[in-house]
Protein backbone atom coordinates (compact mmCIF):
# COMPACT_ATOMS: atom_id res chain seq x y z
CA UNK A 1 0.00 0.00 0.00
CA UNK A 2 1.61 3.25 -1.09
CA UNK A 3 -1.20 5.72 -1.38
CA UNK A 4 -0.43 7.71 1.76
CA UNK A 5 3.28 7.78 0.96
CA UNK A 6 2.62 9.81 -2.14
CA UNK A 7 0.66 12.49 -0.33
CA UNK A 8 3.03 15.49 -0.12
CA UNK A 9 2.89 16.09 3.61
CA UNK A 10 2.78 12.41 4.52
CA UNK A 11 6.05 10.64 5.23
CA UNK A 12 5.76 7.01 6.40
CA UNK A 13 7.33 6.54 9.79
CA UNK A 14 6.92 2.79 10.22
CA UNK A 15 4.75 -0.14 9.31
CA UNK A 16 1.24 0.04 10.74
CA UNK A 17 0.91 -1.70 14.08
CA UNK A 18 -1.33 -4.74 13.86
CA UNK A 19 -1.40 -5.21 17.66
CA UNK A 20 -3.40 -2.03 18.26
CA UNK A 21 -7.20 -2.23 18.19
CA UNK A 22 -9.06 -0.23 15.57
CA UNK A 23 -11.70 2.41 16.22
CA UNK A 24 -15.04 2.28 14.43
CA UNK A 25 -16.26 5.58 13.01
CA UNK A 26 -19.45 5.26 11.04
CA UNK A 27 -19.01 2.50 8.49
CA UNK A 28 -15.23 2.47 8.83
CA UNK A 29 -12.76 0.66 11.04
CA UNK A 30 -9.64 2.79 11.40
CA UNK A 31 -6.35 0.96 11.99
CA UNK A 32 -2.68 1.84 12.38
CA UNK A 33 -1.05 5.04 11.24
CA UNK A 34 1.10 4.83 8.11
CA UNK A 35 1.91 8.48 7.50
CA UNK A 36 1.64 11.85 9.21
CA UNK A 37 2.33 15.43 8.23
CA UNK A 38 1.18 19.02 8.05
CA UNK A 39 -2.53 18.80 8.79
CA UNK A 40 -3.51 15.16 8.48
CA UNK A 41 -2.58 11.57 9.19
CA UNK A 42 -3.36 8.63 6.91
CA UNK A 43 -4.41 5.27 8.34
CA UNK A 44 -5.18 1.86 7.03
CA UNK A 45 -8.92 1.40 7.14
CA UNK A 46 -11.73 -0.93 6.24
CA UNK A 47 -15.22 -0.27 4.98
CA UNK A 48 -17.60 -2.57 6.83
CA UNK A 49 -20.90 -3.56 5.24
CA UNK A 50 -23.76 -5.95 5.75
CA UNK A 51 -23.24 -9.69 5.64
CA UNK A 52 -19.55 -9.47 6.48
CA UNK A 53 -18.72 -7.30 3.45
CA UNK A 54 -15.34 -5.62 3.84
CA UNK A 55 -13.18 -3.43 1.65
CA UNK A 56 -9.75 -1.96 2.44
CA UNK A 57 -9.46 1.81 2.17
CA UNK A 58 -7.00 4.58 3.00
CA UNK A 59 -8.37 7.08 5.51
CA UNK A 60 -6.99 10.59 5.78
CA UNK A 61 -7.79 12.09 9.20
CA UNK A 62 -7.50 15.77 10.04
CA UNK A 63 -5.39 16.30 13.16
CA UNK A 64 -7.68 16.93 16.15
CA UNK A 65 -6.37 20.42 16.92
CA UNK A 66 -7.03 21.47 13.31
CA UNK A 67 -10.47 19.87 13.42
CA UNK A 68 -11.46 22.52 15.96
CA UNK A 69 -10.62 25.39 13.60
CA UNK A 70 -13.33 26.20 11.04
CA UNK A 71 -11.01 27.37 8.26
CA UNK A 72 -8.98 24.16 8.40
CA UNK A 73 -12.16 22.10 8.44
CA UNK A 74 -13.39 24.04 5.41
CA UNK A 75 -10.09 23.40 3.63
CA UNK A 76 -10.25 19.69 4.36
CA UNK A 77 -13.86 19.38 3.21
CA UNK A 78 -13.00 21.53 0.21
CA UNK A 79 -10.38 19.01 -0.88
CA UNK A 80 -12.90 16.20 -0.60
CA UNK A 81 -15.55 18.03 -2.63
CA UNK A 82 -13.04 18.89 -5.29
CA UNK A 83 -11.50 15.43 -5.61
CA UNK A 84 -14.92 13.77 -5.73
CA UNK A 85 -15.71 15.65 -8.94
CA UNK A 86 -12.78 14.07 -10.78
CA UNK A 87 -13.57 10.62 -12.14
CA UNK A 88 -10.84 9.08 -14.24
CA UNK A 89 -8.74 5.88 -14.20
CA UNK A 90 -5.60 7.99 -13.71
CA UNK A 91 -6.88 9.78 -10.60
CA UNK A 92 -7.08 8.16 -7.16
CA UNK A 93 -10.79 8.17 -6.26
CA UNK A 94 -12.16 9.87 -3.18
CA UNK A 95 -14.88 7.57 -1.85
CA UNK A 96 -16.40 9.27 1.16
CA UNK A 97 -16.18 11.99 3.79
CA UNK A 98 -17.04 11.30 7.44
CA UNK A 99 -17.73 14.02 9.99
CA UNK A 100 -18.74 12.20 13.15
CA UNK A 101 -17.89 12.17 16.87
CA UNK A 102 -15.48 15.06 16.46
CA UNK A 103 -13.57 13.20 13.75
CA UNK A 104 -13.12 14.41 10.18
CA UNK A 105 -12.08 11.72 7.70
CA UNK A 106 -11.49 11.63 3.97
CA UNK A 107 -11.77 8.09 2.60
CA UNK A 108 -9.75 7.18 -0.49
CA UNK A 109 -9.40 4.08 -2.60
CA UNK A 110 -6.69 1.74 -1.36
CA UNK A 111 -4.07 1.51 -4.14
CA UNK A 112 -1.49 -1.25 -4.13
CA UNK A 113 1.67 0.22 -5.56
CA UNK A 114 4.25 2.88 -4.81
CA UNK A 115 4.65 6.59 -5.37
CA UNK A 116 7.01 7.65 -8.13
CA UNK A 117 9.10 9.27 -5.42
CA UNK A 118 9.42 5.99 -3.53
CA UNK A 119 10.21 4.04 -6.68
CA UNK A 120 12.85 6.58 -7.57
CA UNK A 121 14.37 6.46 -4.09
CA UNK A 122 14.56 2.65 -4.16
CA UNK A 123 16.25 2.75 -7.56
CA UNK A 124 18.65 5.39 -6.27
CA UNK A 125 19.58 3.34 -3.19
CA UNK A 126 20.23 0.29 -5.33
CA UNK A 127 22.27 2.35 -7.77
CA UNK A 128 24.59 3.60 -5.08
CA UNK A 129 23.26 7.14 -4.99
CA UNK A 130 22.12 7.71 -8.56
CA UNK A 131 19.48 6.18 -10.76
CA UNK A 132 17.53 6.84 -13.91
CA UNK A 133 14.17 5.49 -14.92
CA UNK A 134 14.11 3.88 -18.35
CA UNK A 135 12.77 6.40 -20.90
CA UNK A 136 9.93 4.09 -21.95
CA UNK A 137 8.80 3.66 -18.32
CA UNK A 138 9.16 7.36 -17.54
CA UNK A 139 7.17 8.34 -20.62
CA UNK A 140 4.40 5.89 -19.78
CA UNK A 141 4.11 6.97 -16.13
CA UNK A 142 4.09 10.68 -16.91
CA UNK A 143 1.65 10.22 -19.79
CA UNK A 144 -0.75 8.42 -17.44
CA UNK A 145 -0.45 11.19 -14.87
CA UNK A 146 -1.08 13.77 -17.58
CA UNK A 147 -4.31 12.05 -18.60
CA UNK A 148 -5.40 12.24 -14.97
CA UNK A 149 -4.48 15.91 -14.78
CA UNK A 150 -6.43 16.61 -17.96
CA UNK A 151 -9.48 15.02 -16.37
CA UNK A 152 -9.06 17.37 -13.41
CA UNK A 153 -8.59 20.38 -15.65
CA UNK A 154 -11.77 19.52 -17.58
CA UNK A 155 -13.89 18.46 -14.59
CA UNK A 156 -17.38 19.91 -14.23
CA UNK A 157 -19.83 20.04 -11.37
CA UNK A 158 -23.24 18.37 -11.29
CA UNK A 159 -24.73 21.29 -13.23
CA UNK A 160 -22.14 21.07 -15.99
CA UNK A 161 -20.18 24.14 -14.92
CA UNK A 162 -16.40 24.01 -15.35
CA UNK A 163 -14.56 23.69 -12.06
CA UNK A 164 -11.32 25.07 -13.56
CA UNK A 165 -9.17 22.86 -11.34
CA UNK A 166 -5.41 23.33 -11.29
CA UNK A 167 -3.54 20.81 -9.15
CA UNK A 168 -0.62 23.16 -8.33
CA UNK A 169 1.38 20.43 -6.58
CA UNK A 170 2.35 17.94 -9.29
CA UNK A 171 5.46 16.07 -8.12
CA UNK A 172 6.80 12.50 -7.81
CA UNK A 173 5.08 12.28 -4.40
CA UNK A 174 1.67 12.85 -5.93
CA UNK A 175 1.95 10.26 -8.68
CA UNK A 176 1.30 6.71 -7.52
CA UNK A 177 2.12 3.81 -9.83
CA UNK A 178 -0.05 0.80 -9.10
CA UNK A 179 0.94 -2.83 -9.31
CA UNK A 180 -1.32 -2.85 -12.38
CA UNK A 181 1.10 -0.48 -14.12
CA UNK A 182 -1.34 2.45 -14.08
CA UNK A 183 -0.10 5.86 -12.93
CA UNK A 184 -2.57 7.87 -10.86
CA UNK A 185 -2.57 11.45 -9.59
CA UNK A 186 -3.69 12.19 -6.05
CA UNK A 187 -3.90 14.88 -3.40
CA UNK A 188 -5.74 17.97 -4.49
CA UNK A 189 -5.19 19.64 -1.13
CA UNK A 190 -3.60 22.74 -2.66
CA UNK A 191 -5.53 22.70 -5.92
CA UNK A 192 -6.91 25.93 -7.27
CA UNK A 193 -10.49 25.84 -8.51
CA UNK A 194 -13.12 28.41 -9.35
CA UNK A 195 -15.68 27.02 -6.91
CA UNK A 196 -13.52 26.35 -3.86
CA UNK A 197 -14.93 27.68 -0.61
CA UNK A 198 -11.51 28.54 0.78
CA UNK A 199 -9.25 30.61 -1.46
CA UNK A 200 -5.52 31.08 -1.22
CA UNK A 201 -4.60 34.20 0.68
CA UNK A 202 -2.94 37.02 -1.29
CA UNK A 203 0.81 36.50 -1.41
CA UNK A 204 0.51 32.85 -0.41
CA UNK A 205 2.47 30.31 -2.44
CA UNK A 206 1.26 26.72 -2.53
CA UNK A 207 3.13 23.66 -3.75
CA UNK A 208 6.68 22.28 -3.88
CA UNK A 209 9.02 24.99 -5.01
CA UNK A 210 11.27 22.79 -7.14
CA UNK A 211 8.30 21.80 -9.33
CA UNK A 212 6.57 25.16 -9.40
CA UNK A 213 5.99 26.96 -12.67
CA UNK A 214 7.57 30.42 -12.99
CA UNK A 215 4.17 32.11 -13.04
CA UNK A 216 3.29 30.49 -9.71
CA UNK A 217 6.52 31.70 -8.16
CA UNK A 218 5.77 35.19 -9.44
CA UNK A 219 2.31 34.96 -7.79
CA UNK A 220 0.58 35.16 -11.14
CA UNK A 221 -2.51 33.15 -12.04
CA UNK A 222 -1.89 29.40 -12.08
CA UNK A 223 -3.42 27.52 -15.01
CA UNK A 224 -3.46 23.98 -16.41
CA UNK A 225 -0.22 24.90 -18.16
CA UNK A 226 1.33 25.34 -14.71
CA UNK A 227 0.63 21.65 -14.07
CA UNK A 228 2.06 20.86 -17.52
CA UNK A 229 5.29 22.59 -16.52
CA UNK A 230 5.49 20.62 -13.27
CA UNK A 231 4.92 17.36 -15.15
CA UNK A 232 7.75 18.40 -17.47
CA UNK A 233 10.05 18.77 -14.45
CA UNK A 234 9.03 15.32 -13.23
CA UNK A 235 9.75 13.82 -16.66
CA UNK A 236 13.12 15.59 -16.99
CA UNK A 237 14.21 14.27 -13.61
CA UNK A 238 12.96 10.75 -14.29
CA UNK A 239 14.89 10.64 -17.55
CA UNK A 240 18.13 11.99 -16.10
CA UNK A 241 18.11 10.76 -12.50
CA UNK A 242 18.97 14.28 -11.36
CA UNK A 243 17.13 17.24 -9.90
CA UNK A 244 16.39 19.87 -12.48
CA UNK A 245 16.66 22.66 -9.91
CA UNK A 246 18.39 22.38 -6.57
CA UNK A 247 19.79 24.94 -4.14
CA UNK A 248 20.60 25.42 -0.47
CA UNK A 249 17.82 27.92 0.17
CA UNK A 250 14.55 29.13 -1.29
CA UNK A 251 15.99 32.35 -2.69
CA UNK A 252 18.72 30.56 -4.62
CA UNK A 253 16.24 27.96 -5.85
CA UNK A 254 13.85 30.63 -7.11
CA UNK A 255 16.73 32.31 -8.91
CA UNK A 256 17.61 29.06 -10.67
CA UNK A 257 14.03 28.36 -11.69
CA UNK A 258 13.53 31.84 -13.09
CA UNK A 259 16.94 32.37 -14.67
CA UNK A 260 19.07 29.27 -15.21
CA UNK A 261 19.37 27.73 -18.65
CA UNK A 262 17.43 24.47 -18.85
CA UNK A 263 19.38 21.87 -20.77
CA UNK A 264 17.60 19.07 -22.64
CA UNK A 265 17.55 15.68 -20.91
CA UNK A 266 19.95 14.26 -23.51
CA UNK A 267 22.68 16.59 -22.17
CA UNK A 268 22.70 14.33 -19.11
CA UNK A 269 21.24 11.12 -20.58
CA UNK A 270 22.55 10.60 -24.13
CA UNK A 271 20.07 7.81 -24.89
CA UNK A 272 17.15 10.29 -24.78
CA UNK A 273 16.07 10.89 -28.36
CA UNK A 274 15.86 14.36 -29.96
CA UNK A 275 12.09 13.87 -30.32
CA UNK A 276 11.69 13.22 -26.59
CA UNK A 277 14.01 16.13 -25.84
CA UNK A 278 11.76 18.45 -27.85
CA UNK A 279 8.64 17.33 -25.98
CA UNK A 280 10.23 17.85 -22.58
CA UNK A 281 11.64 21.24 -23.49
CA UNK A 282 8.30 22.44 -24.80
CA UNK A 283 6.65 21.52 -21.50
CA UNK A 284 9.41 23.38 -19.62
CA UNK A 285 9.09 26.66 -21.49
CA UNK A 286 9.09 29.59 -19.09
CA UNK A 287 6.45 31.17 -21.32
CA UNK A 288 3.23 29.35 -20.48
CA UNK A 289 1.78 30.07 -23.93
CA UNK A 290 4.61 28.09 -25.55
CA UNK A 291 3.83 24.93 -23.59
CA UNK A 292 1.37 22.28 -24.71
CA UNK A 293 -2.16 23.58 -24.94
CA UNK A 294 -3.39 20.83 -22.61
CA UNK A 295 -2.13 18.00 -20.44
CA UNK A 296 -3.81 15.60 -22.86
CA UNK A 297 -1.84 17.06 -25.78
CA UNK A 298 1.38 16.53 -23.77
CA UNK A 299 0.40 12.92 -23.04
CA UNK A 300 -0.53 12.20 -26.65
CA UNK A 301 2.78 13.64 -27.84
CA UNK A 302 4.62 11.20 -25.58
CA UNK A 303 2.48 8.29 -26.73
CA UNK A 304 2.87 9.25 -30.40
CA UNK A 305 6.60 8.58 -30.17
CA UNK A 306 5.75 4.89 -29.84
CA UNK A 307 8.30 4.44 -27.07
CA UNK A 308 6.01 4.59 -24.02
CA UNK A 309 5.99 1.23 -22.26
CA UNK A 310 2.71 -0.71 -22.05
CA UNK A 311 1.16 -0.98 -18.60
CA UNK A 312 2.26 -4.61 -18.26
CA UNK A 313 5.90 -3.51 -18.53
CA UNK A 314 5.33 -0.72 -16.02
CA UNK A 315 3.69 -3.25 -13.68
CA UNK A 316 6.74 -5.51 -13.96
CA UNK A 317 9.00 -2.56 -13.15
CA UNK A 318 6.93 -1.68 -10.08
CA UNK A 319 7.03 -5.30 -8.88
CA UNK A 320 10.78 -5.56 -9.46
CA UNK A 321 11.53 -2.23 -7.81
CA UNK A 322 9.10 -2.11 -4.90
CA UNK A 323 7.95 -5.72 -4.59
CA UNK A 324 9.61 -6.23 -1.22
CA UNK A 325 8.12 -3.04 0.23
CA UNK A 326 4.67 -3.89 -1.12
CA UNK A 327 4.85 -7.40 0.31
CA UNK A 328 5.79 -5.95 3.69
CA UNK A 329 2.78 -3.62 3.61
CA UNK A 330 0.50 -6.41 2.42
CA UNK A 331 1.51 -8.55 5.40
CA UNK A 332 0.63 -5.77 7.82
CA UNK A 333 -2.58 -5.00 5.95
CA UNK A 334 -3.58 -8.63 6.32
CA UNK A 335 -2.79 -8.48 10.03
CA UNK A 336 -4.98 -5.46 10.63
CA UNK A 337 -7.74 -6.99 8.50
CA UNK A 338 -7.86 -9.86 11.00
CA UNK A 339 -8.30 -7.50 13.95
CA UNK A 340 -11.70 -7.19 15.59
CA UNK A 341 -12.86 -3.56 15.68
CA UNK A 342 -14.53 -2.13 18.75
CA UNK A 343 -16.59 1.04 18.84
CA UNK A 344 -15.10 1.85 22.25
CA UNK A 345 -11.51 1.85 21.05
CA UNK A 346 -9.87 5.26 20.73
CA UNK A 347 -7.70 6.50 17.90
CA UNK A 348 -4.19 7.11 19.15
CA UNK A 349 -3.20 10.74 18.91
CA UNK A 350 -0.13 12.34 17.34
CA UNK A 351 1.82 13.46 20.39
CA UNK A 352 5.14 14.38 18.79
CA UNK A 353 4.86 17.95 17.50
CA UNK A 354 7.70 17.28 15.08
CA UNK A 355 5.42 14.87 13.24
CA UNK A 356 3.20 17.80 12.33
CA UNK A 357 5.90 19.76 10.55
CA UNK A 358 5.88 19.66 6.74
CA UNK A 359 8.45 17.18 5.54
CA UNK A 360 10.23 17.14 2.19
CA UNK A 361 12.07 14.47 0.28
CA UNK A 362 14.63 14.61 -2.52
CA UNK A 363 15.49 18.21 -1.69
CA UNK A 364 12.02 19.53 -2.48
CA UNK A 365 10.62 22.51 -0.65
CA UNK A 366 7.06 23.23 0.32
CA UNK A 367 6.60 26.92 0.96
CA UNK A 368 3.54 28.74 2.16
CA UNK A 369 2.81 31.85 4.14
CA UNK A 370 0.38 29.86 6.24
CA UNK A 371 -0.11 26.33 7.50
CA UNK A 372 0.11 23.74 4.68
CA UNK A 373 -3.08 22.57 3.10
CA UNK A 374 -4.20 19.03 3.92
Amino acid sequence: MALPQSTPELVPDSAPRSDMPPRVIGRYAVYGEIGSGGMATVYFGRLRGAGGFSRPVAIKRLHPHFAKTPRFVDAFLDEARLAAQIRHPNVVPTLDVVNESGELLLVMEYIVGASLSELWDIETARGGGSARIAPSIAASVVAGALHGLHAAHEAKDEDGHALSIVHRDVSPHNIIVGDDGVARVLDFGVAKAEQRIRTTNPGEVKGKLAYMAPEQIMLEQASPRSDIYAAGVVLWEALTGQWLFRADNHGALISKILGDEVKPPSAVAPDVTPELDAIVMRALSRNAEERFESAKAFALALEALGSAAPTRDVAEWVAKTAGEAMAHRAAHAAAVERARPSSTDVLWEVTDDSALAPKSERGESTTTSDAPAP
